[in-house]
């Protein structure tokens, strides 16, 4: 899964329209983020929902795969924060 923060935004557990998505990540083209919603429905994170009105609309929802994986998540997030800097450090000093 090449964009894991995907998950954080279902946070609030109610459905994402697939223009929020968008919305929320202008800088990922609309082909990748198509891919990386298909990975993660394939991969039972997400449930994908259409609905067959005249103007199409598509919600994405965590599965209860999907849920638990907020809490590990959100620890690896905490981590990252906590321990970026002296990595980036040593990194800079190479």
């Amino acid at each position: 899964m090449e964009n894991p923060y995907l998950p954080h935004l279902f946070k609030n557990d109610e459905p994402v329209r697939y223009s929020e998505l968008l919305r929320q990540f202008p800088s990922i083209s609309k082909k990748i983020l198509t891919e990386q919603l298909r990975e993660l429905e394939r991969d039972g994170i997400i449930a994908r929902k259409s609905y067959p009105e005249p103007r199409p609309r598509v919600e994405y929802g965590l599965t209860s795969s999907g849920r638990s994986m907020i809490a590990f998540l959100d620890r690896m997030s905490e981590w990252g924060i906590k321990h970026i800097q002296p990595i980036v450090d040593n990194e800079s000093s190479c």
